[in-house]
C-alpha cells in the first residue's frame, strides 16, 4: 500500500484577504443593484424578484448592499422581515467575523 500525500492550496493571506474582499464587494455591488432593479419592477407592475431571493443575497455577504439599497430605493423598508431581517444579518455576520478574526488562526506552511 503506498503513501499518498494531500496536496495544499498555497494561498497567501494576504491573496485570501483580497479574494474576499473582492468577493464582499462584488455580491454587495449585486445585491444592491438588485434591490433598486426589483423597485423599478414594482413601480412598473411587472413580474417581481422574490423577497426569498432577496434575503438569500444578504445572507450570501451583500446585507450590507441591501441595506444600502433599501435605504436609496426605498424598497422593502415597511415589511418587518426586511426591516428588522436585514439590520440582524448584518450584526451576525459582523459577529461572525470578529469569532474567525480572534478564533480562527491559519496555520503557517
Amino acid at each position: 500500500m503506498g503513501c499518498y500525500a494531500l496536496h495544499q492550496i498555497d494561498i497567501t493571506d494576504a491573496r485570501m484577504n483580497s479574494i474576499l474582499l473582492y468577493y464582499i464587494i462584488g455580491v454587495n455591488v449585486i445585491t444592491f443593484m438588485v434591490y433598486g432593479i426589483d423597485k423599478l419592477k414594482a413601480r412598473k407592475g411587472k413580474w417581481r424578484i422574490s423577497e426569498y431571493t432577496l434575503l438569500l443575497l444578504a445572507i450570501a455577504g451583500g446585507s450590507i448592499g441591501a441595506w444600502c439599497g433599501m435605504k436609496v430605493w426605498h424598497h422593502k423598508t415597511m415589511h418587518k422581515k426586511f426591516r428588522y431581517g436585514i439590520p440582524l444579518i448584518i450584526a451576525m455576520q459582523i459577529g461572525l467575523c470578529l469569532y474567525i478574526y480572534y478564533n480562527v488562526r491559519v496555520a503557517p506552511y
